[in-house]
């Protein structure tokens, strides 16, 4: 059973940053695609970003621009750098396993909470 464990979120104010990181405890780090969503108070659970493998990404228009996704395979870690921040991004921020390899997959953390005041 594959662990990831999120970390990084907090308070911030409107226009600020934060750079949140989620950690796998998989063996086979290298070739999942990842992926952060969020889902905000009284609202569905919404899609943020994507890593491949390879290294492609693609956001969510919202975060188009402000959000940045990466990862570092040797630490096993995907990260989401969020500038620009706006009070309608607070939301608890959640890391997902979406494919291994080419198999789908679903493992999801527990979430950590970002709240942006204005």
């Amino acid at each position: 059973q594959v662990q990831l464990i999120e970390s990084g979120g907090g308070l911030v104010q409107a226009g600020g940053s934060l750079r949140l990181s989620c950690v796998s405890s998989g063996s086979s780090f290298s070739i999942y695609t990842m992926r952060w969503y969020r889902q905000a108070p009284g609202k569905q659970r919404e899609f943020v970003a994507t890593i491949t493998s390879g290294g492609g990404t693609y956001y969510a228009d919202s975060v188009k621009g402000r959000f940045t996704i990466s990862r570092d395979n040797a630490k096993n870690t995907v990260y989401l750098q969020m500038n620009s921040l706006r009070p309608e991004d607070t939301a608890v921020y959640y890391c997902n396993i979406g494919r291994i390899g080419d198999t789908w997959a679903d493992y999801w953390g527990q979430g950590t909470q970002v709240t942006v005041s204005s």
